[in-house]
């Protein structure tokens, strides 16, 4: 007889008002597994992590732990049970140090107990060399990166002894080299019989690490398979009921006259140094390379975020300085950031102030408050984007993270740009969302826009682009053809292919 599951859970189902999240939801996990957990947006998958980790109560069905059934479950009893959950977005306290932080997760509470910190900092370094992280115990967590608080995250969950780990888009904002660390982590994890519930969009990962996968579709498991069993487009079906194309929507534009022309352009402060390249309307731009290789930084000196103390920059013909944002806007710039929650939406306004928060000064002229006009522009864009919504006034914190980065873009949309830069336009959205993004973007610039295109994802950058600058250390390396065989790419990224031109 086989062993019980570590988790069982059986006809799951939660409600909040009248909007039903999960329609009767079944999973298992078994010790030494890797269970994927897969489905778009909206699907079901966060409110079935916040039920297992005792965040959210269900308001049907049975949840069962190597064996038993459990009841009432609080964050507390799922920590008691051995249950661990990486989020996102880390949850950690910045003013406090590395160390402090994880023995507020891992040491017991206990009133007028002498702090041991050389033993502190010693756990703390000793979980962080498991994880291969060149991390100090000491270092305060505001001054770390999103990667490294990630990584600290994974120590938490580590140190815990859990049985059970979840680990939701762990890879989001990781580094090629953190993410190779965290898949040897996650295998560590299975060979020591810990059962791991894996929540990517990254499919590649999926069939890099999983043993099972299990997808939801409008609250509902569509399917659990091996992952030996099953491919790429079986999965993308499953996800969305339907067929979605993997291909890039071919260019319907005709490059035509210079919107942005850079010459030797650099910023001291940003390592960005003597970057020159010229993006016509009706272009997609692509800028690829390596996480760390400038493409963000250049973004924001070209914002005015972090102005260029280097080098000259023309718009439209027309030679400018750009010292800040405000000056970026004014020349016809618009920038959809990388980090859509702390820079792109703020999730407790309606949709409709979200989306033209970039024109106040024009649509409201003389302080007059017209919010009629503001909700009749925000329909037009939810209809042209596709944003999926209940109203223009629901609040941003109410949509997925594919129809949160469409309110992004509608936000500089509505300045009416000359030149858009879109930052990881599709990170951390699900396949469908990612190829209406794709045709988003493809439109915008058959109507005459000029985009510089940011993206981690090669075959994105590759398929989307009609020319693609390939940057490595803060600098401009190559600039080539769309379509281009990924190995070039990739070798232009590296530095070892010579620099060539489109």
């Amino acid at each position: 007889m086989s062993p019980a599951p570590l988790l069982q859970l059986r006809q799951l189902v939660k409600n909040y008002g009248g909007v039903r999240a999960l329609r009767g939801v079944d999973f298992d996990l078994h010790a030494g597994e890797v269970h994927a957990l897969l489905g778009e947006n909206g699907a079901g998958k966060s409110t079935l992590i916040k039920i297992v980790t005792g965040a959210h109560q269900p308001d049907g069905g049975t949840i069962t732990l190597a064996g038993e059934t459990v009841t009432a479950l609080t964050p507390a009893t799922a920590r008691t049970l051995g249950i661990a959950c990486i989020y996102q977005q880390p949850a950690l306290f910045p003013d406090l140090t590395v160390a402090e932080n994880l023995a507020l997760r891992l040491e017991p509470a206990a009133a007028g107990r002498r702090v041991d910190w050389p033993a502190r900092r010693t756990r703390a370094r000793e979980l962080l060399a498991r994880l291969g992280a060149a991390i100090d115990p000491e270092a305060e967590v505001r001054s770390l990166s999103m990667p490294e608080q990630q990584l600290v995250e994974i120590a938490c969950a580590l140190g815990s002894g859990a049985r059970i780990v979840i680990m939701d888009e762990p890879t989001a904002s990781l580094t090629q080299k953190e993410q190779h660390l965290l898949f040897a982590v996650v295998r560590e994890l299975r060979q020591s019989s810990v059962g791991v519930i894996y929540i990517s969009h990254r499919l590649e990962e999926i069939f890099a690490l999983a043993d099972r996968v299990t997808v939801l579709r409008d609250g509902q498991s569509v399917g659990t398979h091996p992952v030996s069993a099953i491919n790429e487009a079986g999965l993308i079906r499953l996800m969305v009921g339907r067929e979605v194309s993997q291909i890039y929507p071919a260019s319907e534009s005709v490059a035509r006259e210079v919107v942005l022309s850079l010459r030797g352009v650099g910023c001291a402060a940003s390592g960005v140094h003597a970057v020159s390249f010229d993006v016509r309307a009706g272009e997609v731009f692509g800028l690829g390379g390596l996480v760390g290789a400038g493409r963000t930084e250049l973004a924001r000196v070209l914002f005015g975020l972090t102005p260029a103390d280097a080098g000259e920059i023309t718009l439209n013909g027309q030679r400018v300085t750009l010292p800040s944002p405000q000056a970026a806007v004014a020349h016809g710039i618009a920038y959809v950031p990388e980090d859509r929650r702390r820079h792109g939406v703020v999730l407790e306004l309606p949709i409709a102030h979200n989306m033209t928060m970039a024109i106040h000064r024009h649509l409201f002229p003389h302080t007059w408050l017209r919010f009629g006009a503001e909700r009749g522009l925000a329909r037009e864009f939810i209809r042209d984007l596709a944003v999926k919504c209940s109203s223009p006034d629901a609040p941003g914190a109410s949509l997925s993270g594919g129809n949160q980065q469409k309110v992004s873009l509608a936000r500089w949309l509505a300045t009416k740009p000359k030149l858009l830069i879109l930052d990881e336009p599709t990170q951390g959205v699900d396949v469908g969302a990612k190829s209406e993004i794709h045709k988003i973007v493809r439109r915008l610039a058959k109507d005459g826009l000029a985009v510089i295109l940011i993206s981690s994802d090669l075959p994105e950058v590759i398929g989307l682009s009609d020319r693609i600058g390939v940057m490595g250390g803060g600098t401009l390396r190559a600039i080539l053809p769309g379509q281009s065989d990924p190995h070039v790419v990739m070798s232009a990224a590296l530095g070892t292919a010579e620099k060539g031109a489109a």
